[in-house]
């Protein structure tokens, strides 16, 4: 098995609050190889932006990488000043952000930033324009060569997550992290850019790191899944097993809620019963004891380690201690 592109290993990272700490990451492990669709779902608000912003070195001001490391081509990514940062981002490490318009610089044609994008690279302007217009063309923008001399506010929300997903692959970087990129689009959009990821994957030579509370569109185009839970990963394996062998209660009652599993009519949707757990006051157990219907006393008084249950299929789950 090839060596990982990007390894995380005990990573936690809480934020200073004026009501205390905020425990946002505790104890994140993860691997992403090449050529792979690494998919990252869970609820609002556990902790899946917070891992990426990690990642790419763009956590808030009052935000602390308190444990844990993060090797990215066999560097430390912890260890890096911010000139060398620089240097990674945008080549190496590449983001796709929810909203384009918020990653696009409203005052500046296509053609200026795609160009600005390549500033580290030898060629001449020409050179780099051609670059640009070739792969506008890749994500399905119609006539590029005119199109790339407009700005952004000419461009529907579609095709500017489009636009964002040319830059990000312009420097053919070893990954790509795409952080909710269709949640500001509609469902007809939503599907256009899915196919776009899984079209442009046979020719993008790195891997994915896939962020969504969609499990639709994680089992359309990941190849495994890291499922997180109040700052944790409570769950991780391949596409297939996640799907038809769920180990976590978490898992299970998440793909329950799924609106595509409902076959019949019913007047309510399932939900999973209580509340997320306040990250400035962590209960002692189990993150999800309190909503657990399958816990015990154990849960409740001592944190679960991660067991490895199969191959490639990992749970934080006391369930599985005799594996």
């Amino acid at each position: 098995m090839s060596e990982p592109l990007l390894a995380i290993s005990d990573l936690s990272v809480e934020f200073a609050t004026p009501r205390g700490k905020v425990k946002a990451l505790r104890r994140v492990d993860l691997s992403v190889r090449p050529g792979r669709i690494v998919g990252i779902v869970g609820e609002s608000g556990c902790g899946k932006s917070t891992l990426v912003s990690a990642v790419m070195g763009l956590l808030a001001g009052n935000a602390k990488v308190t444990t844990g490391a993060i090797a990215f081509e066999g560097r430390q990514l912890r260890d890096l000043t911010e000139e060398q940062w620089r240097d990674i981002r945008g080549r190496r490490l590449a983001m796709v952000f929810q909203d384009p318009m918020t990653s696009l610089n409203p005052v500046m044609s296509i053609a200026t930033q795609m160009i600005d994008i390549q500033h580290r690279d030898p060629g001449t302007r020409a050179d780099k324009l051609k670059k640009a217009i070739h792969w506008l063309g890749k994500v399905g923008i119609a006539d590029p060569e005119q199109r790339i001399e407009d700005y952004p506010h000419r461009f529907s929300g579609g095709m500017r997550q489009r636009i964002s997903i040319a830059m990000a692959l312009l420097m053919n970087p070893s990954i790509l992290i795409a952080d909710e990129p269709t949640t500001a689009l509609d469902v007809t959009l939503e599907a256009q850019i899915i196919h776009l990821i899984k079209q442009l994957r046979s020719e993008f030579d790195g891997a994915i790191l896939f962020v969504s509370h969609n499990l639709g569109l994680i089992a359309e185009i990941c190849d495994e899944v890291v499922v997180m839970y109040a700052g944790e990963v409570v769950e991780h394996a391949d596409i297939r097993r996640l799907f038809h062998a769920p180990a976590h209660p978490y898992t299970q009652l998440l793909l329950t809620c799924d609106p595509a599993r409902i076959d019949s009519e019913q007047r309510t949707l399932p939900t999973i019963g209580g509340t997320v757990p306040d990250l400035a006051h962590l209960p002692q157990g189990c993150i999800f004891a309190a909503r657990c219907p399958s816990a015990f006393d154990r849960c409740r008084m001592q944190a679960p380690p991660t067991y490895t249950i199969a191959e490639q299929h990992h749970v934080r789950c006391f369930l599985h201690a005799d594996g």
